[in-house]
C-alpha cells in the first residue's frame, strides 16, 4: 500500500481499533504525521486526504517548507517534536503550535521570554528521558518535579509529558511509566508512540501519536 490516502486511512483504522480495545474514545487521540525530511510534494497528498496535524524535528527545516503550505492550508497544526536549542526559541514560538521537547530550565526561560515577546502562548510537553539513556534528550525522571515548578513559575502552558522509549526494549512498560508520571502530576497529555508501537501507546493512554515512516515511507 503506497497511496497516501490509503495509508492514512489504514493508520486511523488501527488507532480506532486500539482505542476500542482500550475502551477509549478515538477523538481523545491526535495523530501527528511526522513530516521531517519530506518535501512539500510528499506532504500535500496527506493534507488532501484529511490529515491536519504535522510534526517536524528542526526549526530550520520547518521554516523552509511550512510557511507556503500553511498559507494555502490555514487549518494545519504544526508541532515541534525534535530537540530545541534555546537560541531557536523565538523562531519556534513564531512557527509552531505545540512544542514536545521542553526538557531543561534554560529552555523554560528562553520559551517564556519568546512567548512574552510574541504575545503568544504555545502549549508544551515536557520530554522525559524515560529510559535513562545518556544519548537521548529529555529531563531525568528525578528532575521532573523541579522542572514543572520552573514552568509554572514562568507561566508556561504545559499540556503533558513526552517520551521516546529505548529502541531495543519493549515499549509498554515505558509508556505505562509516562502515563503514571503524567497522572501523578495532574497532566492530561501523553505524547508517546511512533510507527512501530503506536497501538501499544494507545492502550497505555497516549493522547498524541508521532507517526512518520508508516505514513511517508522511509525517510528522504
Amino acid at each position: 500500500m503506497t497511496d497516501p490516502a490509503q495509508l492514512l486511512a489504514a493508520i486511523n483504522a488501527r488507532i480506532a481499533h486500539a482505542a476500542k480495545v482500550a475502551a477509549r474514545q478515538v477523538d481523545e487521540i491526535a495523530l501527528i504525521a511526522v513530516s521531517k525530511t519530506h518535501a512539500a510534494a510528499a506532504i500535500e497528498p496527506l493534507i488532501r486526504a484529511g490529515q491536519r496535524i504535522f510534526g517536524e524535528n528542526r526549526v530550520q527545516e520547518a521554516q523552509g517548507k511550512w510557511p507556503a503550505l500553511r498559507a494555502e492550508h490555514r487549518e494545519i497544526e504544526l508541532h515541534l517534536i525534535g530537540q530545541l536549542q534555546s537560541n531557536k526559541a523565538e523562531e519556534a514560538v513564531a512557527l509552531f503550535d505545540c512544542i514536545h521537547s521542553l526538557d531543561r530550565p534554560s529552555l523554560v526561560t528562553a520559551l517564556a521570554k519568546a512567548m512574552d515577546k510574541a504575545g503568544r502562548q504555545v502549549p508544551c510537553f515536557i520530554q522525559v528521558n524515560i529510559g535513562a539513556e545518556d544519548q537521548k534528550g529529555g529531563c531525568a525522571i528525578a528532575d521532573l518535579p523541579a522542572l514543572l515548578i520552573e514552568t509554572r513559575g514562568a507561566n508556561l502552558p504545559v499540556s503533558g509529558l513526552m517520551c521516546v522509549p529505548p529502541a531495543d526494549l519493549e515499549a509498554a512498560p515505558f509508556f505505562a511509566l509516562l502515563d503514571k508520571l503524567a497522572a501523578d502530576h495532574g497532566l492530561a497529555g501523553r505524547s508517546m508512540g511512533m510507527s512501530d508501537d503506536f497501538e501499544t501507546a494507545v492502550m497505555m493512554g497516549a493522547t498524541h501519536l508521532r507517526v512518520g515512516s508508516a505514513l511517508f515511507g522511509a525517510r528522504g
